[in-house]
């Protein structure tokens, strides 16, 4: 996925000269561009240090405007994981060439660099081995996907294996459009295959064993083996008596979570009734799980389409007989996964966003 304009990326240069590229360049996509020099603490300009620790893990992106060496320096203490670290680039002050050296593909870093290139006329120089020997890059496909990538470790089996020349199978639970890149063995959901998990016995029919995929894209982990994509398409629907705790609503999650099957990393959003916009325990299992919370009147709740477990006292007390589920599908534009599971005071429901993946990975140069 393209790193888009936003407030989280930020451009720092070292010269005159390489602050108006940097203004260029934070112009062009949205960035925010600082002047390197010595100045006391909290001063402008400011110390590179002093910038790349203040930046580094809030940003999505890093541009550093000047030599390869000085930016390498500067974020070499604060390099954690290729799926937290933000993207980083260089690019020298004459504009020739525009290099990204850390998180190219899951943050995004190789989009970055081509998007500057384009704006600088630079020579884009690209050096992950999927990109140079233009073969498919599984985790630049996952970002641009909107997935969450689960095992991180097994990114090297896929890339290796297409490297080599060998066929890697991918499994989605939704069609994907466009043509099937090279070096993709692709088991689509439209076969009615069944994927069975390997410590089991085949079922009828056309059946595929777990340790036969190499990738799967779906809500759920199947197997043991696959590298695990789940896109971010669940939303919890949530109804709950006042002063319930945020405790009582983690158990509700639980319980669904085995229900379903669905992993947590698919879950990006919480929706309700406005009654309870400001209960304190849903607030905080929010919060704790970091998602935005959607808040509906009785009236959108009514107006939801489709078939909803009725309850009359949930009618009499909010004016709408059910609102988790009716939450949860108004928030989601999408269909109902899972009807209401009730205990503790709390009602949860889980409905799922339209979503249609494709096989792009990498913009069109």
């Amino acid at each position: 996925m393209t790193v888009e304009s936003s407030d989280r990326i930020f451009a720092i240069a070292f010269s005159e000269k390489g602050f108006a590229l940097a203004e260029k360049i934070a112009e062009a996509i949205g960035a925010q561009a600082a002047r390197s020099g010595r100045a006391p603490a909290g001063g402008n300009p400011m110390d590179v240090k002093a910038w790349t620790a203040a930046h580094f893990n809030e940003a999505d992106a890093l541009i550093f405007v000047g030599a390869a060496g000085i930016a390498v320096r500067a974020i070499a203490p604060y390099v954690k994981d290729k799926t937290t670290d933000p993207a980083v680039v260089v690019i020298d002050e004459q504009a020739l060439h525009v290099i990204p050296l850390l998180s190219g593909h899951l943050g995004g870093a190789n989009d970055l660099a081509r998007r500057i290139s384009k704006v600088t006329g630079s020579d884009c120089v690209i050096t992950t081995a999927t990109d140079v020997n233009g073969v498919f890059a599984v985790d630049e496909w996952a970002k641009r996907q909107g997935c969450q990538l689960l095992e991180k470790e097994r990114i090297m089996h896929v890339s290796g294996a297409i490297l080599a020349g060998r066929k890697v199978s991918i499994y989605s639970r939704w069609p994907v459009a466009g043509e099937v890149p090279e070096g993709i063995d692709f088991i689509p959901p439209e076969t009615q295959t069944y994927i069975y998990d390997a410590d089991q016995e085949p079922g009828e029919g056309d059946a595929v064993s777990t340790n036969d995929i190499d990738v799967s894209l779906d809500i759920e982990v199947i197997g043991r083996r696959p590298l695990h994509l789940v896109p971010r398409v669940c939303i919890l629907g949530v109804g709950c008596r006042r002063g319930t705790p945020a405790d009582a609503i983690e158990d509700r999650l639980f319980d669904i979570l085995e229900m379903t099957c669905i992993h947590p990393a698919a879950i990006c959003g919480v929706a309700t009734i406005d009654l309870k916009k400001d209960e304190p325990g849903l607030i905080e299992f929010c919060e704790a799980h970091g998602w935005p919370l959607y808040i509906y009147s009785s009236e959108e709740l009514r107006a939801a389409e489709g078939e909803f477990t009725p309850s009359a006292f949930v009618a009499n007390i909010t004016g709408v007989d059910n609102v988790c589920e009716r939450s949860a599908v108004l928030a989601s534009g999408g269909e109902l996964l899972q009807s209401k599971v009730a205990g503790g005071g709390v009602t949860m429901a889980v409905a799922m966003k339209p979503y249609e993946p494709n096989w792009e990975w990498k913009d069109n140069e």
